[in-house]
């Protein structure tokens, strides 16, 4: 049983309010700073897509964040320390993530940055914030090339950018998990393979058809898709005529939905399959009734399924959040709480100060952060990659997101 006092943090620092250093600002009327006669405010940046159709996912993060940062200020698990969030939006194209990450390097009070949800997206962001020593988590990014670099499927891992953290796991798993279930455990033989070409799409896809091929799966056809086109009429033909069992589609719900829905309607009565990007409630909406049945891996065990969990489920509903936390609400608590735990590891290791290097020292802290989570066990390998390599296959019935099947790569 994974139990953490989550909000209820020991070890808090004893030697006084942290002291103004040029990574820290005196703020006298800021939140829990004000409480004790003012503080340091140590702002925690949220980069994710708050508006287009990525935003259900993205303002789960921004949320849940938000709800780190309340609770951490609420137990003063920093003495002297109010924690605030600045989220940006990236609208789920890289040029605005870099932009964004600029900025939040321009911000001498950001000491680590929660994001992105898009691989693509982090591409751009990564050598902002190691250049400016500055750490990043994402609860997001599956792309193995991120922490282990472009030839880590050749045998060669290397990490690009020591800066760079995140609480999900990789496609180096996700692909395979989803093809190890669909041969063995659905029975899907013959598969048509789909992706929109973006990074975490082909990426997913690829480590995919290795692993089913390897199986002895049969990869029906292959096909691309432009996302921005919800028209999939072509493909759909394609997929009707191959006699596929099951598509498994590389990409993300706002695609995969109105896809799941055309492919049902052209009378191909087969699943779709997907990863974490189709994992939401808005691919419920978008691929209807029509979607019954399709299937979607996701990093981690079911929350609702989690002891650890419980605290973070029932806080978030107190706190009013208008969006759902949604399929990484509890990764984005656990890497910001990372974020935390650093931040108080710093200043501990300074006499309750923060150092003028603060950036580069949480960046050493994290490597060795190590705590029971919602999400269970957080803590990073030598890649910068989470150590919790749980993932979950769930099935759309009854309205919802089922969980069919837990556990590990086999």
């Amino acid at each position: 049983m994974r139990q953490r006092s989550l909000f209820m943090l020991t070890a808090v620092l004893t030697t006084g309010a942290l002291t103004l250093t040029a990574c820290g600002s005196r703020d006298d009327n800021a939140g829990g700073g004000s409480e004790g006669g003012g503080g340091t405010t140590v702002v925690i940046g949220v980069d994710a897509p708050l508006t287009g159709d990525l935003s259900a996912l993205g303002l789960g993060i921004k949320n849940s964040v938000d709800l780190a940062a309340k609770q951490a200020n609420k137990d003063k698990v920093v003495d002297g320390v109010t924690f605030k969030v600045e989220a940006l939006d990236d609208q789920a194209q890289p040029s605005s993530g870099q932009q964004n990450a600029t900025k939040f390097v321009a911000d001498k009070q950001v000491m680590g940055v929660v994001g992105p949800l898009n691989s693509s997206v982090a591409e751009s962001m990564q050598k902002v914030f190691d250049d400016a020593k500055l750490a990043q988590v994402s609860p997001a990014n599956t792309s193995p090339t991120l922490s282990q670099g472009p030839d880590w499927n050749g045998g060669t891992k290397a990490r690009p950018y020591k800066s760079y953290f995140r609480t999900a796991t990789t496609d180096a798993i996700q692909g395979p998990f989803a093809a190890q279930y669909l041969f063995n455990d659905a029975k899907k033989k013959k598969v048509f393979l789909i992706d929109d070409k973006k990074t975490y799409g082909a990426g997913l896809a690829g480590t995919f058809k290795a692993e089913f091929t390897k199986l002895g799966g049969t990869i029906a056809g292959t096909d691309h898709v432009d996302p921005e086109t919800k028209d999939f009429s072509s493909v759909v033909t394609k997929i009707k005529a191959s006699k596929a069992d099951a598509v498994y589609y590389g990409g993300e719900y706002p695609a995969a939905g109105p896809l799941s829905k055309q492919i049902k309607k052209a009378g191909a009565k087969i699943p779709l399959v997907g990863g974490d990007g189709i994992y939401s409630a808005d691919f419920i909406k978008l691929s209807g009734k029509e979607g019954e049945g399709d299937l979607a891996t996701s990093v981690g065990a079911p929350l609702d399924t989690l002891p650890s969990a419980k605290e973070f489920v029932a806080n978030y509903k107190a706190e009013g959040y208008k969006e759902a936390f949604e399929a990484y609400g509890g990764y984005s608590y656990d890497a910001a709480w990372s974020i935390i735990e650093a931040v108080k590891k710093v200043a501990e290791d300074n006499d309750g100060k923060l150092p003028t290097d603060a950036r580069a020292k949480v960046i050493e802290a994290l490597q060795s952060v190590s705590f029971d989570g919602v999400t269970g066990k957080v803590s990073f390998d030598e890649f910068g990659d989470t150590t919790n390599k749980q993932l979950t296959v769930y099935q759309y019935k009854g309205g919802a997101w089922a969980p069919v099947k837990s556990g590990t790569l086999g």
